[in-house]
């Protein structure tokens, strides 16, 4: 995937996250940046790239709830 591409596709991830989460554009592309997800997206033999900015979001929102449930049990 072309770079070009590929940043705006980021940015729609991005955009789909702040507007989710209710947060602001720079907390979503950190979240975006720091999760699991992003990892697999990087690499373009993992195919990632190829899914839907839907698609991906979604990965990042319920790995970011996997977490949130994580550090429930663990203050618990």
């Amino acid at each position: 995937m072309r770079d070009s591409v590929r940043w705006r596709k980021q940015s729609r991830i991005v955009l789909i996250l702040a507007q989710e989460l209710n947060i602001s554009e720079e907390e979503a592309l950190d979240r975006f940046y720091n999760s699991r997800t992003y990892t697999f997206f990087a690499d373009p033999s993992r195919g990632l790239q190829a899914m839907s900015d839907r698609y991906i979001a979604d990965e990042i929102l319920q790995e970011g709830n996997n977490e949130y449930d994580r550090r429930d049990k663990t203050i618990s």
